[in-house]
């Protein structure tokens, strides 16, 4: 289906640009709207997710060409924002990649399924591919399985050997794109909708949210450092100073809060990873 030559866009080289962007704008519009039949499949996949990364798991992210630099892209912050640092990428052609095209690189069928068997039984191996069909990304996803890791797949062509392999598949059912076969416009802007709920909906339940908070995020800037230490003084009670000069020591708001609560830093992390953030808090405080 992303493949197809949608008729409603013949002769779109000749419209007017007011007209291009109006209709580029619907596609965008329709790829969001095809998320809402993919939720029940989302929310089963991260479920299954969190137990594997619950016992220490990795997320590894598998993908070539636009799929797999949308793929980083979700991965990368999941650091800063949630403080989770258990994250692989297994990209088509490398660190290179990201940057370029690397030609045949999405093709390697054998290069995916030795980086997939580098994959442990507890991760968990997160595989998009629009067509769902490339070369690459199946042999990542087949390795994985080979070696026990839990498979998610997200696709947007239905029957495809993706979806029917891992032991999660998402369809993405966005069909024909404006401009056939670029797969970089509505099938992509499903693909990085669904990479944001899925990565979200898993580190909230894994604790590293409290309340709508980014409690676990990175401290790396002085705007983030305003935020993070009016965190610090809502959780523990404490003052701006004492907030920020924890703050400077651990880099983490509830680290830092937990630490302010009386709990030594190794301590207080170790909780944290169990629990979660409120779970630890609640352990604190009882």
């Amino acid at each position: 289906m992303t493949e197809g030559v949608a008729q409603r866009y013949r002769d779109l080289d000749l419209w007017p640009a007011g007209e291009i962007l109006e209709a580029l704008y619907e596609a965008q519009l329709r790829a969001v709207a095809a998320l809402k039949e993919a939720l029940p499949a989302l929310e089963k996949a991260a479920g299954a997710a969190v137990e594997r990364l619950q016992a220490g798991g990795y997320l590894a992210y598998a993908g070539a060409g636009t799929s797999g630099r949308l793929a980083v892209l979700d991965g990368v912050e999941l650091l800063p924002t949630f403080g989770f640092s258990r994250v692989r990428f297994l990209l088509a052609g490398g660190e290179r990649a990201f940057s370029e095209a690397v030609e045949g690189a999405e093709d390697d069928l054998e290069g995916g399924l030795t980086l997939g068997r580098s994959v442990a039984p507890k991760d968990v191996l997160l595989a998009v591919a629009a067509s769902g069909q490339t070369p690459f990304t199946l042999g990542v996803l087949r390795g994985a399985k080979e070696q026990g890791a839990l498979t998610v797949a997200l696709a947007n062509n239905p029957g495809t050997p993706l979806l029917l392999e891992a032991d999660h598949p998402v369809l993405l059912n966005t069909g024909p794109e404006p401009i056939a076969g670029s797969t970089r416009l509505g099938a992509g802007t499903a693909q990085k909708v669904a990479l944001n709920l899925f990565s979200t909906l898993v580190m909230v339940r894994l604790g590293r949210v409290y309340g709508n908070r980014m409690a676990r995020m990175r401290v790396q800037n002085a705007k983030l450092q305003t935020r993070a230490a009016e965190m610090v003084k809502e959780i523990a009670g404490v003052s701006g100073e004492e907030a920020k000069r924890l703050l400077e020591a651990y880099r983490d708001p509830a680290l830092a809060a937990l630490v302010a609560l009386g709990l030594g830093a190794e301590e207080a992390l170790a909780l944290l990873e169990e629990k979660g953030v409120r779970g630890a808090l609640a352990e604190v405080r009882r």
